[in-house]
């Protein structure tokens, strides 16, 4: 059974930092693409950062130089470092792990997701 459990969003001011984990488990962690969305009230949910089974990474726009996502293959676990936090960055965040297949196709498992709360 595949399982994919965020930890670490909470409440933090502006300017702050959290570091988000997610453990996974059932699945071959290290052939997995990982990453992280975030879907806040209203909004579609969006791609922050995706890290590769090769460990390239790729951010969006909004969060380059604030976020930095890492994995770590021996414990099966993704993390995403979140610094100098805005307002705008409230949202669930949610954890991906994808594996592409043949004819684009993936297979493409999620976390409930965890609440990260920017506010004074």
């Amino acid at each position: 059974q595949v399982q994919l459990v965020e930890s670490g969003g909470g409440l933090v001011q502006p300017g702050g930092s959290l570091r988000l984990s997610c453990a996974a488990s059932g699945i071959i962690f290290n052939i997995y693409a990982m990453g992280w969305y975030r879907q806040a009230p209203g909004k579609q949910r969006e791609l922050v950062a995706v890290i590769s089974s090769g460990g390239r990474t790729n951010y969006a726009d909004s969060v380059k130089d604030r976020f930095t996502i890492s994995r770590d293959n021996a414990k099966n676990a993704v993390y995403l470092q979140m610094n100098s936090l805005k307002p705008e960055d409230t949202a669930v965040y949610y954890c991906n792990a994808d594996y592409p297949l043949s004819g684009g196709s993936s297979i493409s498992r999620w976390g409930q997701g965890t609440q990260v709360t920017v506010s004074s």
